[in-house]
């Protein structure tokens, strides 16, 4: 049996979204932290947090984090396990919702603070009580 190489897919867009796209220079991730599949960016995020998975299939990582640490390792882990359920349609984000395991919470800012209503309580985005981060810690908070 002989091989053949796949086609090119090129760009894949859903519902006006990229999905898929080549990256590179600083977009292509830090080689020495990267998952292939998923670029890991180093860059500042806000106050409290470590990590950011990204419905593009990125994750972000705090610039505060000692690159090489434990916590670094932990972070990345975490933030692969959101990656994973997004690739997998477990998990999406959007500006005014997020969509986990067919529920729907919605998303909004107030006063100045990115809130989500889980059971009815508005909570501030980053809390490990929401049901995908007590996955992507399997189940401890």
């Amino acid at each position: 049996m002989g091989f053949k190489l796949g086609t090119n897919r090129g760009l894949e867009a859903t519902s006006g979204e990229i999905k898929t796209k080549m990256r590179f220079g600083k977009q292509a991730g830090n080689p020495d932290i990267s998952v292939p599949g998923t670029p890991i960016i180093r860059k500042p995020l806000t106050e409290g947090i470590f990590g950011e998975a990204n419905m593009d299939g990125s994750i972000y990582i705090s610039d505060k984090i000692i690159p090489g640490s434990e916590e670094e390792r932990q972070v990345i882990n975490h933030e692969m396990r959101h990656s994973t359920d997004m690739k997998l349609g477990k998990l999406e984000y959007g500006d005014d919702y997020i969509k986990h395991n067919g529920n729907t919470y919605h998303r909004k800012t107030i006063q100045g603070k990115d809130m989500i209503n889980v059971d009815g309580e508005w909570k501030e985005a980053g809390s490990h009580g929401f049901p995908w981060e007590q996955e992507a810690n399997n189940g401890n908070i």
